[in-house]
């Protein structure tokens, strides 16, 4: 279930309509980036995101993110900030990924490892002017964000205003800031009390 309010939804914190970051644009940024730098491409139009390294049928990593939901991509490039060396061998970065209908403790263990990636996300949005929720991504299961994953993204996010964020995602907001005009890296986006 996703977990929205206007506390969390940067777009509530914009005094003017900001332009709107469209598939294509976001495509370009990145590739600008990354295309050459280390050989990485954000593509759209995936059933599912998913995350190739080079091999025998394509000479470049592919970074897929599903439809044309700028959300998406926002989220599978957070992952692939984060991720070493190492991991951008392997496919999806040898990430496990327990499927909608997770129990309460496969639950917290996804909310574990969702932390950075969704505060980087939040970060990203934030740059592009784009929303933002925080997901437990667990629909079925009828289980919400919990208040303590909520709190630890809010930190995170707060966090990297204050001190470096991985090298990737530092270029990519800086390059999202500079196409929209935002200024990312400023706390009171970041700042929420729970309802």
């Amino acid at each position: 279930m996703l977990f929205g309010n206007d506390l969390l939804n940067n777009s509530a914190l914009n005094d003017s309509t900001p332009a709107k970051l469209s598939a294509d644009q976001l495509i370009s940024i990145f590739n600008d980036l990354f295309a050459d730098s280390v050989n990485t491409r954000l593509e759209g139009g995936g059933e599912e995101p998913i995350y190739l390294p080079a091999d025998d049928t394509c000479d470049y990593h592919r970074l897929i993110f599903r439809s044309d939901y700028i959300s998406s991509a926002l989220h599978e490039i957070s992952h692939w900030c984060i991720a070493g060396k190492q991991r951008r061998q392997v496919v999806d970065f040898g990430y496990w990924y327990n499927p909608d209908g997770r129990t309460a403790a496969q639950q917290r263990t996804f909310e574990q490892v969702e932390v950075k990636p969704q505060a980087m996300e939040w970060i990203f949005s934030v740059a592009a002017n784009h929303p933002f929720n925080i997901s437990a991504d667990n629909l079925s299961a009828d289980i919400g964000a919990s208040e303590d994953f909520i709190n630890l993204v809010v930190q995170q996010a707060e966090g990297w205003c204050t001190s470096p964020m991985p090298a990737r995602a530092a270029a990519f907001t800086r390059a999202l800031a500079e196409s929209f005009g935002a200024q990312p890296f400023s706390t009171h986006h970041y700042r929420k009390s729970l309802v």
